[in-house]
Parts: structure tokens; sequence; C-alpha cells
């Protein structure tokens, strides 16, 4: 039964289940076992098929079909990458999005105080300004290599190091984007050895054509992320697999596929228009690059005659939705701009808008601070808002489907302007506040969220969620359409709202230490992943924060199957009559985030008086 709940206070999730992993796994397993954890990065639960993605299928339905999963939100890759490794919630992890506020510049980031931290050197630099950990908690890479287990990150640059980026290549093998170059992790003698006696180059391909995101004249790529992957795999299947049996130890991998997320961002198949959007020629040979690098990697197991004693558990960070830049109310949309077709938004409508709305001043943090003249936009969409850009009232960090805003001064009476302008435009849906600055009709508090927890980097103050609806298809998880903020054209593809389509992520899992053919219907998170890890790994955290995630015990063998009820938490109405609904779902006292927003404006969450529907319940 669904049941609502006016918001009056808020409450943390507060079970700790990595204190029990350790005993769990002991009693399971004597002798440890192998994990690889496989992200095919922005794969919808719902495009996997024979057809489309055989490999994944496979996994799927002879293993676990974890069929009610849940990305974190905000719905960014960075944010997801941070609860697997991790297995905490955003309030303890720090890493709210892929661009964030710092509070300091970041000189590998371009000198600015809102670095985009999918970097190797900007996350490094984040690291030395937080007490050379900035996540806070231990992730599975750094738990496992103390406990003696080989361990290595492959794949798209950021999401990959997170998983032990304090480390920085000194135990843990890390081949990205980057590997080679002057921002790289450095490779161990015995890595370049054995990278040259496979006959592989110890730098990294580029993604080539696949990294054309084109413009509003010209298409993106049309080609898949093909040879820089293909890399990625030969070194995990023909270097690393290899030395890990010859090393006689249990071993963690983790593979990050840049695809199909990179190509779907990119595609050239939907300039300008919604159709077929993310369901393009290219969106589908990305789906398959990626489902050919599993393909690949368990190939290999079976070949070095690791398969029976390796779990792998396959999960996206988030789902998927096709770009659009329409508005009816936003003034930057009625403005002509030379790089953004006529009556669309440009890229940083939300600063500029706010900017308007406010009658503040507006600086872009990506051009030394430089103040925004008439017709122009900022040059990374981000956005410092008061007379003093070193000293803002207001930050922007624009990152997609979803934006953060801060208030470096905790400023109530700004936040409720800001709340207002806010309110007013029809690209938002739903609007979360930071629980320190105080409640607001309309809004709901982040707490709400498991955004405020034990983090250490600068909590955003209002985290806007942007409208999304379908259009394209009768699944609304493939076909999901969401404003965005961001350089990319409508047609394109992008993610980060709280719809359905990109809270709903692909999740499996094979192995000795989980269920053959098995369906699990209550709800899972990329949180339960780092818990689910750590479990049968037998490894224990020492956490500081609480905002945990639960091993999924219920896809295990002889594991205990806890019930799941589900309800909706609905905040005041604003003047106008909007309220930000957040529908969810429980297991114990740890919720699952379904969808939030305005009713009628996020997919997955329809309009008030109307029959609420999630999808993958």
């Amino acid at each position: 039964m669904r049941r609502a709940i006016v918001l009056l206070s808020a409450t943390l999730v507060t079970s700790s289940l990595f204190a029990l992993a350790a005993s769990a796994a002991s009693a399971q397993n004597n002798t440890p076992r192998n994990l690889i954890l496989f992200v095919p990065d922005g794969l919808r639960a719902r495009i996997v098929s024979p057809q489309t993605a055989p490999a994944m299928a496979e996994v799927r339905d002879k293993g676990v079909n974890f069929k009610n999963s849940h990305s974190m939100f905000p719905t960014f890759t960075m944010a997801n990458g941070s609860a697997m490794a991790t297995g905490h919630y955003l309030g303890d992890t720090g890493t709210f999005s892929n661009t964030i506020y710092t509070a300091f510049t970041s000189v590998p980031a371009g000198d600015t105080v809102v670095p985009f931290i999918e970097n190797d050197a900007v996350l490094g630099d984040v690291d030395e300004h937080f007490n050379g950990d900035y996540l806070n908690e231990e992730t599975i890479l750094k738990m496992a290599r103390a406990q003696g287990f080989s361990t290595a990150a492959i794949g798209k640059v950021g999401p990959t190091l997170i998983f032990d980026h304090t480390d920085r290549g000194k135990n843990t093998i890390v081949i990205d984007d980057s590997t080679g170059g002057k921002t790289g992790v450095p490779l161990s003698d015995e890595m370049k050895d054995a990278l040259g006696k496979a006959n592989l180059p110890l730098t990294t391909p580029s993604r080539g054509d696949n990294g054309k995101p084109g413009d509003a004249k010209t298409p993106g790529t049309t080609v898949a992320n093909t040879a820089q992957q293909a890399y990625m795999a030969d070194v995990a299947t023909k270097v690393v697999l290899p030395m890990f049996k010859a090393r006689g130890k249990p071993f963690v991998l983790v593979f990050w596929s840049r695809d199909p997320d990179g190509s779907q961002h990119n595609q050239g198949d939907s300039l300008n228009t919604l159709t077929p959007g993310i369901n393009g020629p290219t969106s589908l040979a990305s789906i398959r690059n990626a489902d050919n690098n599993l393909a690949q990697l368990r190939k290999a197991l079976d070949d070095l005659g690791l398969a029976a004693s390796t779990n792998i558990i396959v999960t996206a960070d988030h789902g998927f939705s096709t770009i659009s830049k329409e508005s009816k109310t936003s003034p930057s949309a009625k403005i002509s701009y030379d790089d953004t077709p006529k009556d669309f938004l440009p890229m940083g409508f939300l600063a500029l808008d706010l900017a308007k709305a406010l009658e503040l001043p507006l600086f872009d943090p990506n051009d030394k601070n430089a103040r925004l003249a008439d017709n122009a936009h900022p040059k990374a969409g981000n956005g410092l808002l008061g007379k003093d850009p070193t000293k803002p009232d207001l930050v922007v960090a624009t990152n997609g489907g979803s934006d953060l805003i801060y208030l470096p001064n905790k400023d109530r009476k700004l936040a409720e302007r800001t709340i207002k302008a806010l309110l007013d435009q029809d690209y938002v849906s739903g609007l979360f506040v930071d629980d320190a600055i105080g409640k607001f009709a309309g809004t709901l508090p982040m707490s709400q969220l498991n955004l405020k927890g034990k983090a250490v980097t600068p909590n955003p103050s209002i985290v806007v969620n942007f409208r999304s609806y379908v259009a394209g298809c009768d699944e609304p998880v493939n076909c999901s359409v969401e404003i965005a903020d961001t350089v990319l054209r409508q047609g394109q593809g992008m993610h980060g709202s709280f719809g359905r389509g990109d809270t709903m992520n692909f999740m499996a899992a094979i192995g000795p230490d989980f269920k053959s053919g098995y369906v699990d219907a209550l709800p899972v998170s990329n949180a339960d992943v780092g818990a689910s890890a750590a479990k049968i790994l037998g490894l224990t955290q020492k956490p500081k924060g609480n905002l945990v995630g639960r091993a999924m015990t219920e896809a295990m063998p002889n594991g205990t199957t806890p019930k799941a009820t589900s309800g909706s938490v609905k905040s005041e109405p604003a003047a106008g009559g909007l309220r930000t609904v957040l529908n969810f779902q429980r297991v114990g006292s740890q919720r699952y985030f379904d969808a939030a927003g305005f009713p009628g404006r996020t997919v997955g969450l329809e309009a008030e008086g109307g029959k609420q529907k999630t999808a993958g319940k």
C-alpha cells in the first residue's frame, strides 16, 4: 500500500550493514571469492534483451535479475561511482554530482571553484584539500588490497580511479583514458613489462570520432567507442586476469565501460529532434560494444579456469534520457546566442535565468571569473552570482538533468527568493533544500534523499531537478526525455534527473555466491552493490557515516529475504500550488528513491488525481 506523508521532519537512514558483512561471508565461504564489478555506464534496464545485449541478458536470466534497481540521485556517474565504491549514499561521500562546488580554486580543473571531477588530476587535487581523502569513507578496493586481494580498476576516467583514489596506482592497477598521459595514474614496472609482452601500448588510445559531440549544425558521432574499449578489454583479459591467476590470490577487478554512456551523449542520429533520440543505431551499437567487453571478460575467466570462483556484478550507474532544450518560460530561451538554435535553452540557462530574476551580476568561473556579457552564456554552464565573484552569494554547478545551487553564506532570504524564481520556470520539477537553511513551501529537505550526512565537501543548498516526460515509444524508461543544462543538443543524450528513466539502471549478477535463475523483486541500489561486494568478499568497513546500503541477501544462497513497502513524501504546496513529491520503497529502514518532482512533470510521477505508477515495481 502506498502511503502519503506530509513532511514535518527528516530522518536519516541509520542502518550499518558493513559490520555484518565479514561474519556472514566467513560463514558462507571458507575460501575467498573473486569479484568482477562490470559497469556499463548509462545502460537502461529495459533496453537489454538477447538481441541488443546477449552477454548481459545471459547474466540476468541465468543469474540474478535485479528488476527493481535504483540509481543514486542526482543520477550522475561520479555520484553513483562513489556509492558503489563505498556502499554509502552521497550525503556521506560528498560526491553530489559530476561538477561540484569545492570552495577552493582547483588548478587542474582550470582554476575554477566548480571543478568537473571526472579527471584523475582533479580527484587528486580534491583529495589534497580534504585531508587526503575527500570521500571520507573506505572503498572496496582499498579494503580488499588491505586483506591481501589483488586489485585493479580499468575503464572510464574518473569513476575508475574513485575505487582506490588515495592509492593512485601504487598497489591497485589503474588503466583509464589518461593512462600514459601527463595526468594519468602511473603504471608499475610490472604492468609496463606485462603490457609489452602482450604487445599492448602503454598509452590508452583516444576515443577518436566517438569523442566528437558535434554542435547545433553538425551531428555528433555515429560510431561507438570500440577502439578504446577493445584496448581496455584486452588489458583486462590478456594481462591483468592472467597476472592475478599467477599470483594465486583472490582478486577484485572493476571494469567501467564508457559505452553506452559516451556514445549516447554524443550520438549524431537525432540532431535537434527528439526522435530517434537515444534509440538510434549509434546508441544501440554502443550497448553492443559494452556487451562485447563483458563477453570477452567472461570467456577469459572460462579459459583461465576462474569462472567457478568468480562472482560478477553488472550494474549501470544510471539510466538515460533524450535531451530537450524547450521552455516557454525561460528568459534565456528568448535571447539569441551564436551557438544555440532560436527559442532553445542555451547552456547555463539556470545561471542566466537566476541572475536575471535575482538581479545579481553573473560571472563565469570557467573563464577567469569574467563577467558575462549580453547575449553570452557561461562557457561550461556554471555561474557565480553576486557583486564579487571571489565571494559569491550564489553558485550554480551545471550538470545535466539536475543542477546544484550553493549559497556559501547560507542566506535564508536569498534561498527564498531563489526558490520563488525556480518555481516560476516550466523546466523545473522538484526542489530539495539543505535542512540547515530551513523549510520552504514546495520543497523537500535534502535529508529525505540521504544527501545530509558526514560529507566533508560543501553541501549543496538547493538541488534543482529538471522536467522529464515520455516520447518515442510505449516503454517510459526507454523513451524518457528531459530538460538538460548541457552543451549537448536537443536529441542527444543525458541523465541526472529524478525521473524513473534515469533512476532505473540495469543490474544483474552471477557466480558462486548468487542464486541461479532468480528474479529479485525487492528494491536494490548502487549503495547496495558496495555493501554486497563487502559481504561476499568478507570485508569489514569502519564507517564514518550512517548512510549505508544493505547487502542483497535475498539474491544469495540461503540468504534472508526481507519485506518491502512503499510510500511517498509530499511537501506543503507553494503559493502557486506546486509541491515536490517523492515516491520511494523501503526495506527495513533503507529507502529506495523511485521518482520525485512536481506531479505530471517527472517520468514515473503522474499528475495528482491520476494513478501513481512506478516503473520497475
